[in-house]
């Protein structure tokens, strides 16, 4: 009876992923840095830009002098790429939330035996908000190099993309290890 009290693995892993993608999704949707324009033509040469999803920030390197809210003189945020990255990065963290409360209630906490059916439901939304994330940050960086940056200027990948990819594959894997308690239903 005791080996039955345990929570199963794959809950396990879910429940430790999917935060975890959360709160790197949640830094990359917020953060100004899914790129960085450098060498930017009559400015000085320790100048970056950082372009984010809702912001541009000015950073003199040397100094490390900081101005956010920058003027979008090229509409870098009229970019479809841009836009759809507005949109579905905050409805994956909404429904991330909603996937992990559902979570909370299929995985047992306060019961004998968790409930299979509920947590593989949680993993099958958990996985679809990862998805969601997945799909603009992959947008962005195929269109990286085509989204609108001052001639001669160089581009790079800004530490925001790279942590929502992260979050994004956490998500993933987490939705996909709760998915697995499907398996426990089919025995039932």
């Amino acid at each position: 009876h005791l080996l039955s009290m345990r929570t199963p693995t794959e809950m396990i892993v879910g429940l430790v992923l999917c935060p975890c993608g959360l709160l790197l999704t949640l830094t990359g949707t917020l953060a100004p840095s899914w790129r960085q324009v450098s060498l930017v033509p009559d400015q000085p040469v320790d100048v970056v830009w950082e372009q984010g999803i809702w912001d541009i920030c000015r950073e003199r390197q040397s100094t490390h002098d900081r101005l956010c809210g920058q003027a979008d003189e090229l509409g870098y945020f009229e970019q479809v790429p841009v836009r759809v990255a507005q949109g579905l990065m905050p409805s994956s963290l909404v429904v991330t939330l909603v996937g992990l409360v559902v979570a909370a209630l299929g995985v047992r906490c306060w019961q004998p035996e968790p409930r299979h059916l509920v947590a593989g439901v949680a993993g099958l939304v958990l996985l679809l908000s990862g998805l969601m994330s997945l799909v603009p940050s992959s947008w962005y960086t195929q269109e990286l190099w085509a989204l609108p940056a001052p001639p001669g200027s160089t581009l790079n990948v800004g530490y925001s993309l790279v942590l929502s990819y992260l979050g994004s594959c956490l998500e993933i894997l987490g939705g996909l290890a709760l998915a697995l308690s499907f398996h426990h239903c089919c025995k039932e």
